[in-house]
């Protein structure tokens, strides 16, 4: 084509559309950013200052009729309360098959689940990024760790980290704001588990809210976190990073972005004489109408299994099964989070102190499983987020009493508790994968995605030793009435899926090439989930961010080199 409606469109407007927005639009590039959802302006958060008592069911869990009418899949995640469900997706109308157990959490709205995420950012460290060639599971990432320093370095500031300078291999450093501080009884629980533990540590959780903000953070009307721990309300100080907060509000500077709304993408179109992509094809689903864009570069961000869904329903003559995978490797290698493991205990002592405020963050416990030891009975790690804190008001619910002496009970703080929950790293395997049923689709002709992926022994034997360890370390911070969980975990339940359409260096194991971009559609780009061979133990936001980052980098120059 001689000429396009745009320079670049990008397909999802959460935590990577959000950031390749912002690169594309502030490198000069007209950028049209298509999202599903409907639209929603920062700081226009209905429900983010709406007191409980003005909500029908205050503010907590669904009815049981609404729940089962509207949200048949997300009223599994933890997120989902009256004050949130207006960015999740009422998923009854957006099915998919379920081989196996699988839970698909969606969000409803422009930002993705940026609007809705834990805030824990992490960079990955070397052994993540060398797991696969090691053990063998999955394959072989095209990068290193050095390879995305830079970027993490890059993107950090502009996020806002705060965290604490540990110099730790295994959880490299950020360029943080500061910290949280740890309270009372976690300063004494890192004490007492790091003495009983040597090589374990608790150290304060590193997430993206502002503790001090900086110019870059205040230009763009970010201001620093009031810690009302209200955040999936939506923040209208931006004091925790969401993409309308962030990346789409600094690309909205630049008047290069158009952003659309509404507007579920079908397909990645295909040029058959150049083999090269012209833009893609989206119904428009207030009006219900097909509408075809074009565009020099397409970047898919709209998160793991939406992307493969797209992406394997792009077919042609050159590309039967979906758009670049002429070797069958588009939605395979599909992992998550193993989580549902940990415990949580009572702490003695210690009334006469407190906290200010409602902080985002708490504890975490890096990795130490087979570093420079194996365990033998699993492969790969699991890190623990937690945190100390006082019961209080909400316990009276489960106590029984009548009169002044109960009321007065009520008003004071009880007793202090411990928690530690793992997240482990799941194995990439070829045959966990997701692919799409052509005799079953959504309400807007979609095909469903099928999603065939299992835990297998690896994960279970990683569970055991979560609870287990997570016992051990608050027995020796001093904990009493511990009790531990360790239920059947369902993947996509952590919202951590990854894979689909990983990089490598073989395009016939691999979709994409080292620097996100498909190897047989040299236009076309990948930058959420989908991209990761495998997927470290830490969350992964924040290398989602990098490599976007990084990929745009990458096309620019190629762009202005004529190779695109």
């Amino acid at each position: 084509m001689s000429t396009y409606d745009y320079d670049v469109i990008i397909v999802g407007s959460g935590m990577s559309g959000g950031i390749a927005a912002k690169e594309f639009c502030e490198k000069g590039y007209k950028t049209l950013v298509l999202d599903r959802g409907k639209p929603l302006e920062h700081r226009h958060y209905k429900t983010e200052n709406v007191p409980p008592w003005e909500m029908a069911q205050r503010g907590q869990k669904l009815s049981k009729k609404e729940l089962e009418e509207n949200y048949p899949v997300n009223q599994h995640c933890y997120i989902l309360n009256e004050y949130t469900k207006g960015y999740m997706l009422k998923d009854v109308d957006h099915k998919y098959v379920q081989k196996k157990p699988f839970n698909w959490y969606r969000s409803s709205s422009v930002g993705g689940k940026s609007l809705l995420w834990a805030r824990q950012v992490y960079r990955w460290n070397e052994i993540d990024f060398e797991a696969n060639k090691k053990d063998g599971h999955g394959i072989d990432w095209p990068i290193r760790y050095q390879d995305v320093e830079p970027w993490y370095d890059y993107i950090e500031p502009f996020v806002g980290v705060s965290g604490s300078v540990e110099q730790l291999d295994i959880l490299p450093d950020s360029k943080f704001l500061p910290a949280h501080p740890l309270n009372v009884v976690e300063r004494e629980a890192k004490q007492k588990v790091e003495q009983a533990f040597p090589g374990r540590k608790i150290i304060p959780s590193r997430v993206a809210h502002l503790t001090a903000p900086q110019p870059i953070h205040t230009r763009l009307g970010r201001a620093q976190c009031q810690a009302r721990s209200e955040c999936q309300r939506g923040c209208s100080w931006g004091g925790y990073y969401s993409s309308l907060a962030g990346g789409l509000a600094a690309a909205k500077l630049t008047n290069n972005m158009t952003l659309t709304a509404n507007a579920q993408v079908q397909k990645v179109l295909l040029d058959e004489k150049t083999g090269k992509t012209t833009g893609v094809q989206y119904i428009d689903t207030e009006t219900l109408k097909a509408k075809t864009v074009s565009a020099k570069l397409v970047f898919m961000c709209a998160s793991t299994v939406a992307s493969v869904q797209i992406l394997l329903n792009s077919t042609s003559k050159t590309y039967p099964n979906g758009i670049g995978n002429n070797h069958d490797v588009l939605g395979r290698y599909i992992t998550d989070h193993v989580g549902g493991a940990g415990a949580s205990g009572t702490i003695e002592g210690h009334l006469d102190s407190y906290y200010k405020g409602r902080r985002p963050s708490g504890i975490y416990v890096p990795r130490f499983r087979n570093i420079n030891k194996a365990h033998g009975k699993f492969l790969r790690g699991f890190g623990y987020q937690g945190g100390a804190g006082r019961s209080g008001w909400r316990d009276g619910m489960y106590k029984d009493g009548i009169g002044a002496e109960f009321k007065q009970s009520n008003q004071l703080p009880g007793n202090w508790y411990l928690t530690m929950w793992g997240f482990g790293e799941m194995l990439p395997r070829y045959e966990n994968r997701m692919y799409l049923d052509k005799e079953k689709t959504d309400i807007w002709g979609l095909p469903q995605p099928v999603m065939d992926v299992a835990v297998n022994d690896n994960e279970v034997e990683m569970q055991k030793d979560m609870e287990q360890s997570a016992i051990e370390m608050l027995t020796a911070a001093g904990a009493t009435n511990i009790s531990s969980g360790r239920g059947d975990f369902i993947p996509g339940s952590t919202i951590h899926e990854m894979g689909g359409a990983v990089m490598g260096r073989d395009p016939k194991t691999s979709y994409l090439n080292k620097w996100n971009q498909c190897h047989e559609v040299a236009n076309l780009f990948v930058t959420d989930g989908s991209a990761f061979p495998s997927q470290s133990c830490v969350n992964p936001s924040l290398t989602f961010m990098a490599l976007t980052a990084r990929a745009v980098d990458y096309a620019d120059k190629q762009l202005k080199a004529g190779k695109l």
